[in-house]
């Protein structure tokens, strides 16, 4: 008869975690495994040195390499965990119980897996779990790692840094394992997406040499492997010192929110916006969120002031720039009102539409450029056409908002017309409509081809300049140099 294979957690390093059941199948095997680097310390082992009894048989896999002394890592492990495999079915052939003894949870990014793949279906088997080291961390901080129903992502250090990046970027609690060589990467990704104050270090949970500290306090070169980063459930609830803060989402998706702005959302208690652009922003758990139409700005900006009056922490969010035809303007109009006097108001940039789509282009901003809204529902398009008839005289480039909508259908050809007094119809005109999300389109035509029922609300127009050019490779752009 065979003997049984076990995979045992022992835990995250408090040999108390160890659980009554792994306690006992580690004192009753014949043999029992665990891995270690080549300078012979096992963290498993020494966990489970209170259970061990004389008499056993102990295997000591020995890892051969690490990822910075093999050109091939993979291969090498594979021959390794091949090898050892045998090892322990040697063991197994002859009748005798092998307990594979695992830090944390064997299955949960445990060395133990990869014995498993290569013997469980052959030898009875059976996986006993262990307190992971992720729980372990939660637990030393004292705080909830996720509530209600925020997500928990677990991430290894050892990802590219843009994967992080891409990763950290949701605002849900992160926990990333791995540290040690990989926590520079780390420590920049975290500062690349604004989460950097959000995260907490932890070594060696649980242990005697256990410390926690905020990681942006930390020394990278004190970092061992057994280490982790905490990012846990969002802050705490209002502590009375209620505010708004007006957020630029900038025109697309997450890569395009700045750090500055990503935590002030992770930071809020409530959400206030129109309902396109909230359904930007990651869902939390712990927020309160208030959706409008885009046609109740000031109404939104007094929603939003009172929270904050009752000790709430408001994100106002906008598209773009919220200081750009957007939401900055409302909210402090609003807040200028003598009942909000002691309500304090901040606003973060964005990337706006206009830059966003220059940039597709190439640089047709590069020299003087003016700002126009063709929408006529907040002022009188002879006011708009007074502005455009100005800018076009002095020679400025134009980078026209709100272009069109289902019921706006005529500013378009009529803003046209208008340039054309005024500029050449060779004019450059760059088209960019839902740059940075999923339809995005940027098209380059003449100011005479500029065709209005190809535009519409989710484009942004671009008229050059009597100096904007059209270079051979395609891109549009204005030389900052103007003849003398």
């Amino acid at each position: 008869m065979t003997g049984r294979l076990y995979g045992v957690g022992v835990g995250p390093g408090d040999p108390e975690l160890v659980t009554v059941k792994a306690a006992r199948l580690i004192r009753d095997a014949d043999v029992v495994v665990y891995h270690s680097a080549r300078h012979g310390r096992s963290v498993a082992r020494g966990i489970a040195e209170p259970y061990l009894r004389e008499g056993q048989v102990e295997e000591q896999l020995v890892y051969p390499v690490t990822t910075e002394d093999s050109d091939d890592y993979q291969g090498e492990m594979d021959a390794f965990y091949a090898e050892c495999a045998a090892r322990l079915a040697a063991h197994l052939d002859a009748g005798r119980d092998v307990v594979v003894l695992a830090a944390g949870d064997p299955l949960f990014y445990g060395s133990y897996m990869h014995l498993h793949k290569r013997l469980a279906h052959r030898y009875e088997t059976e996986v006993v779990p262990g307190v992971t080291s992720v729980s372990a961390g939660a637990a030393v901080l004292g705080t909830p790692l996720v509530e209600r129903d925020e997500v928990l992502t677990v991430l290894p250090g050892t990802l590219p840094p843009a994967a992080l990046v891409g990763h950290l970027s949701h605002g849900d609690p992160v926990a990333i394992m791995k540290l040690g060589r990989t926590f520079p990467a780390v420590r920049e990704a975290l500062e690349r997406t604004g989460r950097l104050d959000e995260a907490w270090y932890v070594e060696r949970a649980t242990t005697g040499r256990q410390r926690t500290a905020p990681l942006s306090e930390v020394d990278p070169d004190g970092v061992p492997y057994f280490s982790l980063a905490l990012l846990p459930s969002g802050p705490p609830a209002p502590t009375g010192e209620g505010e708004v803060v007006v957020v630029g989402l900038g025109p697309a998706g997450p890569e395009w929110l700045t750090p500055q702005a990503r935590r002030a959302l992770a930071e809020a208690d409530d959400l206030v916006g129109y309902v396109t652009y909230l359904d930007r922003v990651p869902v939390s758990a712990r927020q309160r969120r208030h959706a409008s139409d885009n046609r109740v700005e000031s109404e939104r900006a007094a929603f939003a002031l009172d929270l904050a009056k009752r000790g709430r922490r408001v994100a106002v969010v906008s598209s773009g720039d919220p200081g750009v035809f957007a939401m900055a303007s409302a909210v402090l109009e609003v807040a200028a009102e003598p009942e909000y006097a002691d309500v304090p108001v901040r606003v973060l940039p964005g990337l706006t539409a206009a830059h966003a789509v220059a940039s597709r282009a190439g640089a047709p901003l590069g020299h003087d450029y003016a700002v126009v809204s063709l929408s006529d529902r907040l002022k009188p398009w002879e006011v708009i056409a007074e502005r455009l008839e100005a800018a076009a005289r002095a020679d400025l480039v134009l980078a026209l908002y709100n272009p069109a909508s289902r019921t706006r259908t005529w500013q378009v050809a009529a803003a046209r017309d208008l340039l054309l007094a005024h500029r050449s119809p060779d004019t450059p005109v760059v088209i960019g409509r839902d740059v940075g999300g999923p339809e995005e389109t940027v098209r380059v035509v003449r100011l005479a081809d500029l065709d209005a029922t190809t535009v519409d609300m989710r484009c942004l127009l671009i008229v050059g300049s009597s100096r904007t050019r059209i270079s051979a490779r395609g891109t549009v752009f204005t030389p900052r140099r103007y003849p003398r």
